[in-house]
């Protein structure tokens, strides 16, 4: 009798557990859904796939979602402006054009990693227009640098996929913060 009781109270234990995980599942799903079919900076499969590589989205919230959002982005950063400080001292016979745009990158990057920190004290106040207007300059500081690549014709960016990531998550947040304030609003 006592192993029947502790086999339907493991059962009772998964069946919550895997709800949970469910539940989270869900929610990522959806809000990569919805975020994917109201910004086209947004695709579906890279919103899911990066929200799900986090192991605290399992179990989160739409708020929790928003900071893991915010946290990738600045992973991203951080690796970026490593990879640019890598390239621009590994590449001593670099021509003099990419030289210049990866310094200019390695500039916006390091001002982006401050405007991420700033964003998530202002997401963690719920002061929501200002981690927009961090979180949007984090944006422009990927486009800047890729657009500065582009200046010389047939110029392919050594940082393109990564500038891209780094566009593309923080429009995950600003649509995760989009979300977040639709809801505080009823």
């Amino acid at each position: 009798m006592k192993s029947l009781i502790t086999l339907f109270s493991l059962l009772v234990l998964l069946s919550l557990l895997l709800s949970t995980i469910t539940t989270a599942q869900n929610l990522i799903e959806k809000t990569c859904k919805q975020s994917s079919e109201t910004n086209p900076n947004i695709k579906y499969g890279f919103c899911s796939s990066s929200l799900q590589a986090a192991p605290a989205s399992r179990c989160a919230a739409l708020r929790g979602l928003g900071s893991i959002a915010i946290r990738l982005v600045r992973y991203n950063l951080t690796d970026t402006r490593c990879e640019t400080k890598m390239l621009l001292k590994n590449n001593l016979t670099m021509d003099p054009f990419v030289k210049s745009c990866l310094m200019d990158c390695f500039d916006l990057y390091s001002d982006a990693m401050l405007s991420v920190k700033q964003a998530m004290k202002s997401f963690n106040f719920q002061r929501y227009d200002d981690a927009n207007i961090q979180i949007s300059s984090i944006m422009d500081a990927a486009s800047t640098c890729e657009d500065g690549f582009k200046e010389r014709k047939g110029l392919v960016s050594p940082l393109k996929k990564r500038n891209d990531d780094a566009f593309a998550l923080s429009a995950i947040v600003l649509s995760i913060m989009n979300l977040l304030q639709k809801r505080s609003q009823y």
